[in-house]
């Protein structure tokens, strides 16, 4: 079967996000002022082959543990939808 996992990489909140600010100041010079926090990140789509929903969450856990994340400084989320 064919599944699709949309996956979020993000910065773990206890680390200091660079991007994110410099996005904040620039917002805040654009005159949007109500945003009071930006954190960037990562968007990952995977289009895989598996035998069942479950196997394909184990493929996808593998993927952003070995490469896709670095867990000492992101954290990851996923949702996996079947094509």
């Amino acid at each position: 079967m064919k599944f699709r996992a949309e996956i979020d990489v993000m910065p773990v909140k206890e680390i200091l996000d660079p991007q994110g600010k410099a996005v904040k100041l620039g917002l805040t010079n654009l005159g949007l002022k109500e945003v009071s926090n930006v954190r960037i990140g990562k968007h990952i789509l995977l289009e895989l082959e598996a035998d069942s929903e479950e196997a394909a969450a184990a493929k996808v856990e593998e993927a952003c543990k070995r490469l896709l994340a670095n867990l000492v400084m992101e954290d990851y989320s996923y949702k996996i939808t079947q094509e």
